[in-house]
């Protein structure tokens, strides 16, 4: 059964830990001891919940890896070929030291075809960086103020109109009004938000300095006398109107984000 959002990477699998850049345009994931079935299935797992963020990479460090046996191959296989299905297409770098016996078999079988190999990561990352069209990216810092919410709200209507997608103006803006409001309320620090054009959706990332990831609560009941203090609506708001959505933790804090694409008659989640 295939998980559900939110996709929420709360507490890191042993052997494998995962991290972002600011707008959550290249994940990073780095995997370290011996490799083993139960690490297999928690790295599967693990991709497949980042490319629902649609990502233009994945940047898997294996330097810490104990693979001596090259049995990882038709993992990292599988990750590119999920990877070349999403739209836009994921391209996966893998990073490890030459001459490995990994990748001296990743290179007998012929993935270099379809799968990007580095020495290190910052090499993975500028050439991921180089294939990205900047346009595509809107970013902006604010202040954990209320004033914030209308001017997040407002970059998405502004990139909607630049990039004439007006079906996913009002989801789009409902969905980014809900985000900076939980970190204004919740984390109450200074946040970067970015808007991206990811193929024929859109990508909201919210990046605050507190690291306590996001959970759905049950709204709760309304007090007599204040009809209008409904609160725990907000990240219902997100789950219905985004495509999918999530949080991870990076240096410093945490990044949630949210992918937006039309319904083409689908009905929302809530």
């Amino acid at each position: 059964m295939e998980e559900e959002p939110p996709y929420l990477f709360d507490l890191h699998d042993p052997g494998v830990t995962v991290t972002t850049d600011i707008d959550g345009a290249v994940v990073d994931i780095c995997v370290s001891g011996p490799w083993q079935r139960s690490v297999a299935a928690t790295v599967d797992r693990v991709i497949q919940k980042c490319l629902t963020e649609c990502p233009a990479g994945i940047v898997v460090d294996l330097s810490g890896i104990d693979d001596h046996g090259a049995e990882s191959v038709a993992t990292w296989v599988a990750a590119a070929q999920m990877a070349d299905a999403t739209e836009p297409p994921t391209q996966i770098a893998l990073c490890m030291s030459p001459g490995t016996p990994l990748e001296k078999r990743l290179l007998r079988v012929g993935s270099n075809r379809f799968l990007a190999i580095f020495e290190t990561p910052a090499q993975a990352r500028v050439a991921i960086a180089a294939r990205r069209v900047l346009a595509d990216v809107i970013r902006l810092r604010l202040p954990p103020s209320l004033q914030s919410i209308s001017v997040a709200r407002n970059l998405v209507g502004g990139a909607c109109h630049e990039w004439n997608m007006p079906r996913l103006l009002m989801p789009g803006r409902a969905v980014m009004s809900e985000l900076v409001a939980n970190a204004v309320e919740h984390a109450r620090t200074e946040m970067d938000i970015s808007v991206s054009r990811r193929g024929l959706g859109l990508h909201i990332a919210v990046r605050d300095r507190n690291p306590k990831l996001p959970h759905i609560r049950r709204p709760a009941a309304v007090l007599p006398g204040r009809p209008l203090d409904e609160r725990g609506r907000g990240l219902q708001v997100v789950h219905a109107d985004s495509t999918a959505w999530g949080a991870m933790r990076t240096t410093g804090g945490k990044m949630v984000w949210a992918t937006i694409r039309e319904r083409h008659g689908n009905r929302r989640r809530w």
